[in-house]
């Protein structure tokens, strides 16, 4: 039938589609643009032997893991040889974790992930003093977020069954703590679908000091509802099971408003091997982000929030004797509680880290056992936006700041003077990774025209013990791309100042008119508008005569809580009139043509496009949406309740931040794309943004990638996304 209306065409008008039916295929030239050939190189995350003066790692091949000099990085002993190991031989293993004494090591092979964060492998221990290597299970094919005991002596794990076990290394016996593990039903140690993905953690177990105790979180899924997503034999990665035949993969997935996982607390006692449940306070608790020993075997801190996530409570917790005290509260009137503050909370023996952003800034509070605060270590119009770690040795707190921009990242240590040292330089973006005792770090510092740069120094003095990479050939390869420049939109009427950057096409000259592509992410918390180094689609598109813009709008981070919780209980709409003011804005810039501007996103982005485009008097021609939330009643409860509370709760926010109520007013071309097998967000959202379509007596275009999951990537599929993006903006813009 295409064929047939194609003949009809007016001869200009059917030569133009001829042009574009030619164009598909995907762009040879993207490939060092996108993922994953635009990475530079970086080095592997630091695994310190005890004293922390030398490094491990696991050599090229595989085949062994090697200690090596923090300052030479000259190899000074093997720790383990794969052609010298006792009663087991592997050919290869594809990681390895140190026991705390440094005497064993676990290593792994057969990844194979479950979902974004968490996998399972066949785990093995490798005793360095016998040269003895044997499963750590004889019981469970895979196991699951294994962790050595304090004394090394002892690894509790998850099995297949979702029942923890601890292997007694010495005995070579294992233990089952928990029986009533079951797929989809109960897990033990480790999370369900919702919490590693909004919590981000994918262990549930914490061992006391004194090795007696296992602390646990149980998640009982059995009335979370099931989601489920097809499966089929796909091109990448083929599965002959599904050739003929569709099958189902399916998992516990509470959208908004529906029934939680409900967790608890559980300790066991290694001795006895007796269960004891743990039971907090009835009606304050519907999330445990987080379990930490807080030095002491009679002292367990367990991090809660109630189900609108504006209310932390920590509960102090004698797991022997399960007496449970509050130990502080933080709330949040104004909006919910961020993230950092559970995930950046540091215990010692003495006293605990809080970052909280009670006065209007994220900043560091120390607290005392007692509940109190104690000092609040930093202050200013800045966010602190990580916190590494405090160094007894140096009295010294180590953090990632704004303290020299919003676009910037700085580095700095924090002395027991209250004198503040920038570690990493301030016009840049820096990051680190501190080891456990905070005497070494692995800096990472870049910015718009320099690749990363990763040392290794000691925190205390700030000396550069060595450089682990330069990227030098990456500044190389991409020194004649287009690169970001930012500017700032000022405030008026209506709304604040707004960053933003622009990438000009290669050889601008001002006095053409280029077509616009408006890229966003806009979700709370985020940033995209960063002084770092980034080669990606939008250097690429640039180069073929795009400019792209990208503009933060209120709800993003790095600028405060008041920027920040803007958007609380009203997604899209404040982003929504910063995008059409950030779009406006983007058309006085030089070289803008006023009338060819698109806009772009993926995930929250996504979303965010399909909501610019169905806005009164949106200046947008053509648009992508990249896996889009079309409304926020299909998406998970931790995630959408944390700024928009329940369904029930907040009805007419839920109508009025939905795509899908929106169709009528979407007035210029739109593309969706999606992976069929994303868990994240699932398909169902562009499937019922469609059906409104149709319902509307509209249309739109569609592409899906069969076997996908969120981060549509694996089989060269990211460098086809942007190719199909670069295609479509190309003939409607």
């Amino acid at each position: 039938m295409k064929i047939n209306r194609l003949s009809i065409l007016p001869a200009a008008l059917a030569a133009t589609v001829a042009v574009q039916a030619a164009n598909i295929t995907a762009a040879p030239d993207m490939v060092p643009y996108v993922y994953p050939a635009n990475a530079p190189e970086r080095p592997d995350t630091p695994v310190y032997l005890p004293g922390e003066q030398e490094m491990a790692r696991l050599t090229d091949d595989g085949r062994r893991v090697v200690a090596v000099s923090l300052t030479s990085g000259d190899e000074t002993d093997t720790l383990l040889d794969l052609a010298n190991t006792r009663e087991l031989s592997l050919d290869s293993i594809e990681g390895f974790t140190l026991s705390p004494d440094g005497s064993k090591i676990l290593v792994w092979t057969g990844k194979k992930m479950i979902y974004r964060r968490s996998y399972r492998a066949k785990y093995y221990v490798y005793d360095r003093h016998s040269r003895i290597l044997m499963p750590l299970s004889t019981e469970s094919d895979t196991q699951r977020s294994p962790i050595f005991s304090p004394d090394s002596r002892m690894v509790a794990f998850t099995a297949d069954d979702n029942n923890i076990h601890i292997r007694k290394l010495d005995y070579k016996t294992e233990v089952a703590v928990t029986t009533d593990g079951a797929v989809n039903g109960v897990i033990n140690g480790v999370p369900d679908w919702t919490y590693e993905e909004e919590f981000t953690t994918t262990c549930s177990m914490a061992w006391a000091p004194d090795n007696l105790t296992l602390c646990y979180l149980r998640y009982d899924e059995r009335e979370v509802p099931m989601y489920r997503l097809t499966l089929y034999e796909g091109a990448c990665e083929p599965d002959a099971t599904y050739a003929l035949y569709p099958g189902e993969f399916e998992y516990k997935y509470p959208v908004a408003g529906m029934q939680n996982s409900v967790v608890t607390l559980h300790s066991y006692d290694v001795e006895t091997r007796k269960v004891k449940k743990v039971d907090l306070p009835a009606g304050r608790v519907e999330y445990i982000p987080r379990i930490d020993f807080a030095g002491t075997p009679d002292h367990l801190v367990a991090t809660t929030l109630n189900r609108d996530q504006n209310r932390m409570e920590l509960f102090s917790v004698n797991p022997r004797s399960a007496v449970v005290r509050t130990l502080m509260v933080e709330e949040n009137k104004n909006g919910w509680i961020e993230p950092i503050a559970y995930e950046g909370m540091r215990f010692y023996s003495d006293f605990f880290i809080l970052p909280s952003s009670r006065s209007g800034h994220t900043h560091l509070y120390r607290y005392g056992y007692s509940g109190a605060v104690e000092s609040q270590l930093t202050k200013g119009d800045y966010d602190v936006t990580d916190f590494y770690g405090y160094s007894s040795a140096a009295r010294a707190y180590y953090y990632q700041s704004t303290a020299t921009g919003t676009i910037n990242r700085t580095v700095s240590r924090l002395d027991a003077k209250g004198k503040v040292t920038e570690l990493t330089r301030a016009n840049a973006w820096g990051e680190a990774v501190f080891s456990p005792n905070a005497t070494v770090a692995m800096l990472n510092v870049s910015d718009v025209t320099t690749a990363p740069v990763y040392t290794l120094v000691n925190p205390a003095t700030g000396k550069t013990l060595r450089t682990l990479e330069d990227n030098a050939e990456a500044n190389a390869r991409y020194k004649d791309m287009p690169r970001r420049e930012f500017f700032t939109i000022p405030a008026d009427s209506a709304g604040p100042s707004l960053e933003g950057y622009v990438v000009r096409p290669s050889g601008f000259d001002p006095s053409r008119r280029y077509p616009v592509v408006m890229y966003q992410y806009s979700g709370p918390g985020s940033q995209e508008v960063r002084n770092r180094w980034t080669v990606d689609w939008e250097n690429y598109y640039a180069m073929q005569g795009i400019m792209v813009v990208c503009v933060d709008g209120r709800g993003t981070g790095g600028r405060g809580s008041e920027f920040r919780e803007a958007v609380y209980r009203n997604l899209g709409h404040y982003e929504t009139i910063d995008q059409l003011r950030a779009a406006r804005y983007a058309a006085t810039l030089p070289g803008a043509d006023a009338s060819r501007i698109g806009i772009f996103g993926w995930s929250y982005g996504g979303y965010e496009t399909l909501m610019a485009i169905s806005a009164e008097d949106a200046p947008y021609k053509a648009a992508v949406a990249v896996a889009p939330v079309t409304d926020w009643r299909y998406y998970d409860t931790v995630y959408a309740e944390r700024y928009m509370l329940t369904p029930a709760m907040n009805p007419q926010g839920y109508a009025e931040s939905a795509p899908v109520n929106r169709v009528d007013e979407v007035g210029c071309r739109l593309l969706i794309m999606h992976g069929t097998s994303d868990d994240n967000v699932h398909p169902a959202n562009t499937m019922e943004f469609v059906a409104r379509m149709i319902g509307a007596g509209k249309f739109c275009d569609l592409f899906f990638f069969p076997g996908m999951n969120h981060s549509i990537n694996g089989c060269d599929t990211r460098r086809l996304l942007y190719s199909r993006m670069l295609d479509y903006f190309r003939q409607n813009l």
